[in-house]
């Protein structure tokens, strides 16, 4: 059976399409066409998405006709009938040969490849190759908005335009004007057996019935019009032998039955139905007027704002008992609640039923994170558990929130059928995501639901469950994935050793918030409710102490610079009444040695430095570091916080303390070093170590092996060795972040030397020459920057003779702005390469 459709919602997997009706179905992706399904295929052989693949978002939009056909009726465990559908032109254009093309036909095809001139479309038609020109197609793309190019697997309304070598051949067009003017004619030879959804007819009225009317089109095909699909505002007015606009909606060739819609919106082919007019689903309205009856389907009802709704026969009865027919006279008001809006109807879908119109629950959007709902076990998986909480809605309880416990048997305690209070942990609407919990400790607790990191403010005491325990401390999870760090100085009031023996998955505890950062999504949490620093804190009885407890390793704080100093600044942290002077070396400004040294040289006293780690606090000051790789392995949690926790094999990124004639010292966040040996140093061969690495540099360093008794680590930092899978990725992020520094820092030497920002790379300048030195060099001076060393070398002042006090034209090679000096070039090939 072949219908028309119209895209209701789309995800990566499948599209659900409205059907007239009222009716919904599925089209899978492995239905949309078969250069969209080979190159799935592909994905799957070569584990990576190939780049002509596009995901079904990108490729529909919701409100978008198309003709389907129906490939099976599935029936799911609660007897609920799906109806799974295919949009491949190769089943939908199954009646069609080519000898059967004509000029004017409209079909449906989908894009097979992209050629220079065009696309290649395939419509489904074996030994018929069918084309696009571009010319044909730009409009389309102008309006569709999803690209420069149609994309592979892209579903389109093509009308053919030209038919040659007995149909072995199309012309296609897609520009939106002439398909809507396209109509369906006598000469293009329609048979039932190739009739499509979505042609545009001329038809004559035959017969009117209070159901509907018999029309005849296309000389000696019959159809018929049922009561939801006449045009509303003329639905009484129409008379035999009328002649009208219609569209094709369903064919069914073994039945020989063909049903039309007159409704406006589907009588220029291409075009779209309106959606429903604001946010009205799940609306109750207290008066819905009865404007027609029909006992064996339902009714049409009109709602407050002027628009029609229809009620099955099932959604009349408030209750199974208490339906009268004598209710639903014309006229008659009703108390009901739109469930559903049917695009191909253009209609909402109303009930009249009470347990719907007080149903809490309607759709996935009406559920809010920390509801507790009531639902019904529908399975018992590995995974954890299915719960029905409403018609269409279903949740999953993971097994780690079938009990405040561990339960190794769930099947003991709950049972198919059963009812269960749950709370919601997590709900998204669009994906259809409903995540609960079954813990009685979150169920009943009257506590304040922490669902976003926003919410989080230093002192609140809230319900959370642990989700890793480890030698650090405990890592706490709330609602919506929100998640905090329990260190291991705040498990309790006493020390506790080993917290993976103490703490448990999915314990529910009580918490409270110590510190939150929203931008980053980083909570410091405590065990110890009581632990809110005051001021008379017996923590604070040492300054060291103090800062103890103020700040863990990772944390990200914003500094003000109080001194410069020749290695390093000296930074008091914001937001802290206490004033905590730290330390930054300055070599631990940037990843980048030379950027490290030209930000101090930019950086003034009483500057402000954002998002600096604190790294540690061993010597006099607390340590803070600006290296965005290091701050990114600990935030990550791609660090090890002890000797214990390494293993050889670990990618760890560190930062080089000391170059020694036999290798390198390299430290890591949290303390731990490690050295690699001069043979693993290098790939290339090592005569002077300190050729190849300087202090401070930031470095990846494979763990080659541990020895536990001397506590000793050995590293490898060979590039060959130590760089991932995807080592050209990680070159152009490292790139990227050197030029966003150097960006940085360019702003700040414009506040002290704007002239000097001026003479950039590629940059055309005139200068005076100031003197020729021995060794062929020249030096210059421009007129619009004072203090700089303007150099050209021998070789750059080509075969051009010069003397002192002649202008001349170069051009800026290099600018070093810790030195003050400028590089420039007088060759006319690189003077002339420039505007």
């Amino acid at each position: 059976m072949l219908l028309l459709g119209c895209v209701k919602e789309v995800s990566d997997y499948e599209l659900a399409v409205s059907l007239p009706n009222g009716l919904s179905g599925f089209v899978p992706v492995t239905q949309i066409s078969d250069a969209y399904s080979k190159l799935l295929t592909q994905q799957v052989a070569q584990g990576q998405v190939p780049e002509e693949l596009n995901s079904l978002p990108d490729l529909f939009s919701p409100g978008t006709l198309l003709r389907c056909v129906v490939t099976s009726i599935e029936k799911s465990d609660d007897g609920r009938r799906s109806v799974k559908l295919s949009i491949d032109p190769k089943k939908v254009n199954k009646g069609l040969n080519s000898t059967a093309l004509a000029a004017g036909m409209l079909l449906s095809g989908s894009v097979l490849s992209v050629e220079d001139h065009g696309y290649l479309i395939d419509i489904g038609v074996t030994g018929t190759h069918a084309f696009l020109p571009h010319q044909k197609a730009k409009n389309y793309i102008k309006a569709v908005k999803k690209g420069p190019d149609l994309k592979i697997g892209q579903n389109l309304n093509c009308l053919i335009v030209e038919v040659k070598n007995e149909g072995r051949v199309v012309c296609l067009s897609i520009d939106r004007s002439e398909v809507a003017a396209s109509i369906a004619t006598e000469r293009q030879n329609w048979a039932l057996s190739n009739l499509l959804p979505g042609l545009v007819v001329k038809a004559r009225v035959q017969k009117v019935a209070p159901l509907g009317m018999k029309l005849t089109f296309l000389s000696y095909f019959t159809g018929i019009v049922d009561f939801m699909h006449m045009d509303p505002e003329k639905s009484m007015s129409y008379s035999p032998d009328q002649v009208v606009k219609a569209c094709v909606l369903s064919v069914q060739p073994a039945a020989r039955a063909v049903r039309l819609t007159l409704r406006p919106p589907f009588l220029h082919a291409g075009g779209a139905p309106r959606p429903l007019p604001g946010q009205r689903l799940g609306a109750v309205l207290e008066e819905a007027t009865v404007k027609a009856f029909y006992k064996q389907f339902g009714a049409i009802f009109e709602l407050d704002d002027g628009t029609l709704a229809f009620a099955r026969l099932k959604h009349l009865s408030k209750t199974r008992k208490s339906f009268k027919p004598a209710a639903f006279k014309e006229g008659c008001k009703h108390k009901c609640r739109i469930i559903d809006y049917s695009l191909m109807d253009e209609m909402c879908i109303v009930s009249l039923k009470n347990q719907i119109i007080e149903a809490r629950f309607l759709q996935y959007q009406d559920i809010h994170t920390g509801d507790v709902v009531q639902g019904k076990v529908l399975s018992l998986k590995p995974i954890g558990m299915q719960v029905k909480v409403a018609d269409g809605i279903r949740g999953l309880v993971p097994s780690l929130h079938l009990s405040d416990v561990i339960l190794k048997q769930p099947e003991k305690k709950y049972s198919i059928g059963d009812e269960v209070k749950c709370r919601v942990l997590e709900c998204n609407p669009g994906g259809k995501k409903l995540i609960l919990t079954l813990k009685k400790s979150l169920v009943q607790s009257k506590l304040p639901v922490l669902s976003n990191y926003e919410d989080a403010k230093p002192g609140l005491i809230t319900h959370g469950f642990v989700v890793c325990a480890r030698e650090f401390g405990c890592i706490v999870k709330f609602y919506n994935d929100v998640k905090g760090l329990v260190p291991k100085n705040e498990l309790g009031s006493e020390p506790i050793s080993c917290p993976e023996k103490v703490f448990y998955e999915g314990q529910v505890l009580k918490v409270m918030v110590l510190k939150c950062e929203p931008q980053q999504e980083r909570l410091l949490l405590s065990f110890r409710l009581s632990s809110k620093p005051g001021p008379d804190d017996k923590w604070k009885s040492t300054p060291k102490e103090k800062q103890e407890v103020k700040y863990q390793i990772g944390e990200i704080v914003d500094v003000k610079i109080l001194k410069k100093k020749d290695n390093g600044l000296e930074v008091s942290i914001l937001e802290d009444e206490d004033n905590v002077v730290a330390w930054i070396p300055t070599l631990h400004l940037s990843d980048f040695v030379a950027t490290s040294k030209l930000l101090w040289h930019c950086l003034r006293e009483g500057d402000v430095l954002p998002r600096v780690m604190y790294l540690s606090d061993k010597g006099e000051h607390i340590i803070l570091s600006r290296k965005s790789a290091v701050i990114s392995a600990v935030q990550e949690e791609q660090v090890v916080r002890s000797f214990s926790e390494i293993q050889p094999g670990m990618m760890l990124t560190g930062y080089v303390r000391n170059v020694m004639p036999f290798g390198v010292f390299v430290e890591f966040p949290f303390g731990v070093t490690g050295l690699a040996p001069k043979v693993s140093m290098s790939d290339k061969f090592v005569t002077d170590t300190k050729d190849h690495f300087v202090v401070g540099q930031t470095v990846i360093a494979k763990v080659m092996s541990i020895d536990e008794e001397k506590q000793r680590v050995l590293l490898n930092l060979k590039v060959s060795e130590c760089s991932s899978g995807d080592s050209a990725a990680e070159s152009f992020a490292l790139l990227n972040q050197y030029f966003k520094e150097l960006k940085e820092n360019r702003d700040l030497l414009r506040r002290g030397d704007p002239s000097i920002c001026e003479l950039v790379p590629g940059k055309r300048v005139h200068l005076v020459v100031q003197d020729v030195r021995e060794d062929g060099s020249a030096l210059f001076s421009v007129s619009s920057v004072t203090g700089l060393t303007v150099t050209a070398t021998r070789y750059h002042l080509g075969d051009k003779k010069i003397a002192p006090g002649e202008k001349r034209k170069a051009l800026v090679l290099h600018v070093d702005a810790l030195t003050s000096e400028v590089y420039v070039s007088l060759r006319e090939e690189l003077l002339k390469q420039r505007p």
